[in-house]
């Protein structure tokens, strides 16, 4: 499964409602550590099925990312059952990323 877009209007349907965990990537174009995980979050998301792997553009959603308090990117929030469970900032090598997904889900 590829990653998903997440907007500010879509948000609820496609995260707090969603059946799975969903893994929230905050990101901005401009972001340099942002474009480097992104990259590693696409290879996660091709490689499972349990959780699914979203992004928001902070700059053409700023709602969002100030509801949970997002004040540097990348910052990544897991949701389970509509609820933030875990948070991470920065970015971080793949294992360090997964065993943090795993620990969450």
């Amino acid at each position: 499964m590829a990653t998903i877009n997440v907007t500010d209007e879509d948000f609820e349907a496609k995260v707090l409602k969603s059946d799975k965990p969903v893994l929230l990537d905050f990101w901005a174009q401009w972001c340099g550590p942002c474009k480097m995980i992104g990259p590693v979050l696409e290879q996660i998301s091709g490689e499972r099925d349990d959780i699914i792997i979203a992004k928001m553009d902070i700059d053409e959603n700023p709602e969002t990312p100030t509801s949970f308090g997002v004040r540097s990117i990348p910052t990544m929030l897991i949701f389970k059952d509509g609820e933030a469970v875990a948070t991470t900032m920065g970015a971080k090598p793949r294992a360090a990323l997964e065993a943090w997904i795993n620990q969450s889900i």
